[in-house]
């Protein structure tokens, strides 16, 4: 398969998050669609950024997302990262939930090789650090980053999903490379979109099959990491108790990889309110590349 770059789709707009932070975009040509991506283009040339990929929900785009996560505008230089906001095809993924009814599960389109382009086009254009490329994603984006975590190990050295659990094994329809991966989970009991305890996924009139349990989602990144018996558990600081929320974390640590679950009591199908869980999803990455694994 080949990748062709199409420059200057939209490059070095002025939109940004601050007044000096610039907006990039552009788009690579994988297999006659053209893909999209925003980013804030790093203010040095120094190399060796790390590149962490930002995930929207189902029906979402990447420029929304942008505006949705500001958290890294500001730390980005400072913490030597690029974060890339790339587009699903027409505003959805293909990940692995045979059943969806998006138009990109119906047509297969080709996410493995939409995410290696940006690696590439990263490393030639930016010098980043094939050793440290995440992926972080909220729904949809989620089921995404999963799947890049299942598809493409060698690529991504961790990821996070947010309130999502993994397709259950009659609606998984990836080739699974069953290679240990550093990845983070965070779900809500209470979420009706993703259940918790897993089920059936509904939304609005799209149908996207059952999922497994968060539970049996760690237990699958925990088993190929060679972990057994029970998770570390430990509660978070409850920093805002009148939200009715509090997070209990499971983590196996340790070993090959790190794999974890932050579970949020009364949580929805939303971000926690006791974390901001993008920081908390990067200072994450950041923990298991500092210890070299």
């Amino acid at each position: 398969m080949r990748f062709f770059l199409f420059s200057f789709l939209v490059l070095l707009t002025t939109t940004s998050f601050s007044q000096d932070a610039a907006v990039a975009a552009d788009s690579i040509n994988v297999e006659g669609h053209y893909r999209s991506f925003h980013f804030r283009k790093p203010t040095t040339r120094s190399k060796g950024y790390s590149l962490v990929f930002v995930l929207h929900g189902s029906g979402g785009n990447g420029p929304a997302m942008m505006k949705r996560v500001p958290e890294f505008d500001g730390i980005a230089d400072q913490e030597k990262m690029i974060a890339v906001f790339p587009s699903g095809y027409k505003n959805f993924w293909n990940e692995c939930r045979k059943k969806s009814t998006a138009e990109a599960n119906a047509l297969d389109i080709n996410e493995q090789e939409f995410f290696q382009g940006m690696i590439n086009y990263f490393s030639k254009k930016y010098g980043i650090d094939r050793e440290k490329v995440y992926a972080v994603g909220t729904s949809g984006g989620g089921h995404m980053a999963f799947k890049l975590a299942m598809t493409m190990p060698s690529a991504f050295k961790a990821i996070t999903a947010i309130v999502a659990n993994l397709p259950d094994t009659n609606n998984l329809d990836c080739i699974e490379m069953k290679r240990p991966v550093h990845v983070m989970i965070v779900n809500g009991t209470e979420d009706k979109t993703n259940p918790y305890n897993g089920g059936e996924v509904i939304l609005g009139s799209g149908n996207f099959g059952h999922v497994r349990s968060s539970e049996r989602t760690l237990q699958y990144w925990a088993d190929l990491a060679g972990y057994s018996g029970n998770p570390n558990k430990k509660e978070l600081p409850d920093l805002d108790p009148n939200d009715g929320k509090r997070i209990e974390e499971y983590s196996y640590s340790g070993g090959k990889k790190e794999v974890k679950l932050l579970k949020v009591i009364g949580g929805k199908h939303d971000y926690p309110g006791d974390i901001n869980v993008h920081l908390h999803a990067w200072n994450f990455f950041k923990e298991v590349a500092s210890k070299g694994k």
